[in-house]
């Protein structure tokens, strides 16, 4: 069976992320075609890439946690149109862990964060991560009550799925490619 990590992309205090993928998770385990397990990066304690006072020992955990997966769904929120700096940070520190693997993306924001979507898909593309097309993009104005308790409308679920059905797909194919 696949495994599909569903990454938390924000480690900042008062985030909504962990209720967002907590709602991705239940929407994807009722499918029953894969394990899905929300991985949150702010659990690794990450260093800075190339800070040489940083510690180092959270890398190896994130990258055995990366390694292990066949493919991801990013629960990413738009920063100054863009990814938040920790995403970044955790995506760099490692390079074939992503290879040839398959992500979706959800995003949130004022704009349903499409442009921190956008940026992450250029990003995947370097690390030779296939993105899915359909994409969930949350509003805070219409998903978010005060913009910090999640309650998204009834049509998102059905752009989860239709977006899972996509990671499944390009997951087992790439699978293959990494077998070999």
């Amino acid at each position: 069976m696949l495994k599909i990590g569903i990454i938390l992309g924000s480690t900042r205090e008062g985030r909504v992320s962990p209720q967002v993928g907590e709602w991705v998770k239940t929407v994807a385990d009722s499918r029953g075609d894969a394990t899905y397990e929300i991985i949150d990066i702010a659990d690794f304690k990450l260093p800075f890439l190339g800070d040489p006072n940083g510690d180092a020992s959270g890398i190896s955990q994130w990258q055995e946690k990366v390694k292990g997966c066949d493919g991801f769904v990013f629960i990413v929120q738009e920063y100054n149109h863009s990814i938040t700096g920790a995403l970044k940070n955790a995506l760099d520190l490692l390079r074939e862990e992503w290879n040839n693997k398959a992500a979706g993306i959800v995003s949130y924001g004022s704009v349903g964060g499409a442009r921190a979507a956008e940026h992450l898909r250029g990003i995947l593309g370097e690390l030779l991560v296939a993105d899915v097309r359909v994409h969930p993009a949350l509003s805070l104005f219409t998903d978010f009550e005060n913009g910090n308790v999640f309650k998204p409308k009834e049509v998102q679920e059905q752009s989860v799925k239709d977006m899972l059905d996509q990671v499944i797909s390009w997951s087992t194919a790439l699978k293959t490619i990494r077998n070999k």
